[in-house]
């Protein structure tokens, strides 16, 4: 209906002017007093040709119109497909686009170069950034003072930190070392905690870690990094209290399902939708300033392309629970 629109607007002055000559044709026949089957025989013919030139003519531009309707699908890609033009105001408009196209090419390669050299920058950067914080470990490792548990802590959070720019710079290129294989739960799990030993004892938490026996499809060094990202928020906020990793098996299901439990804070009903979104903290994240809200949209990013589940449940003064569901090496 829009093109039959488009069409009658763009032909509408020579569809105006044909039939204006034909009025006029009518007039000069009648005026000569032509016999009514003459005149009616004549005017017959002129119409039909009329009516069968609109015919092929509005046919032929909308079959065209179809073509190039779906050649703007593959014109992104090359414009090799285009089909030929006709006439020289066609001829004029893909020569514009061609022009247009390989300006954008060139755009798109500039921009793509400026991307891969400031990733390698970066993640040049990440890693000797590494030295002077592990140099800082080691003169730290020697004071046992109050003091220096502070300033260990921190450390720590500095080094959580670039490790957490540099899973989002991995997540963010084109190709991913994702290496999918059987993994032990319970090794990940357990190499996650001991990381953060130092922080239960500091903060007076304790751990309850059930038997977590069991193996699943996954890739170990990325779903270490979800656990360390789940334990750092619980570790985060929960003081004082209980943080708990078991597996939930149900033995219908083909996966396997990781909760991590805390007994902290808890998250807002009104955050909860939002708590995978990248940046938003939400009302935890207002209280503690050093909040980013990246950590959880990593999460969930990384889940999503180890083709796993991410799903979190939580009460204000409660605690939290995070699932994590996995595919079984049985699946």
């Amino acid at each position: 209906m829009r093109f039959v629109k488009n069409y009658l607007k763009e032909n509408l002055k020579w569809l105006l002017l044909v039939l204006a000559c034909f009025g006029i044709l009518c007039f000069v026949i009648g005026f000569e007093q032509v016999p009514l089957a003459q005149w009616g025989y004549a005017a017959f013919l002129c119409f039909f040709l009329f009516l069968l030139v609109v015919i092929i003519d509005f046919t032929r531009r909308y079959l065209h119109h179809k073509k190039l309707e779906k050649q703007t699908s593959e014109i992104a890609v090359t414009m090799d497909k285009l089909s030929l033009p006709r006439g020289q105001m066609e001829t004029d408009y893909q020569k514009m686009l061609r022009s247009l196209y390989i300006t954008l090419q060139q755009q798109i390669n500039e921009l793509e170069n400026g991307q891969v050299e400031q990733a390698e920058y970066f993640t040049m950067w990440v890693h000797q950034i590494k030295t002077p914080i592990a140099a800082l470990r080691l003169l730290l490792a020697e004071e046992e003072d109050e003091r220096s548990q502070e300033m260990w802590e921190e450390l720590f959070s500095i080094e959580q930190y670039v490790e957490m720019a540099l899973q989002f710079s991995r997540l963010s290129a084109k190709s991913t070392d994702f290496v999918i294989g059987e993994v032990l739960l319970d090794k990940v799990v357990r190499e996650a905690i001991h990381k953060y030993a130092r922080l239960f004892v500091r903060k007076k938490i304790k751990m309850e870690l059930s038997s977590i026996d069991t193996q699943v499809l996954t890739d170990e060094k990325w779903l270490e990094f979800v656990i360390e990202q789940i334990l750092s928020n619980a570790i985060k906020y929960t003081a004082g209290g209980t943080i708990s990793v078991y597996l939930k098996e149900e033995p219908e299901q083909e996966t396997k399902e990781l909760v991590i439990e805390d007994t902290g804070i808890g998250i807002a009903p009104e955050d909860l939708p939002r708590i995978f979104e990248k940046g938003y903290t939400g009302y935890n994240g207002h209280a503690d300033k050093r909040s980013t809200g990246i950590g959880l949209y990593l999460c969930r990013k990384i889940m999503r392309k180890l083709s796993h589940e991410i799903t979190i449940e939580s009460e204000i003064g409660v605690g939290t629970k995070v699932h994590l569901e996995m595919r079984s090496r049985d699946k």
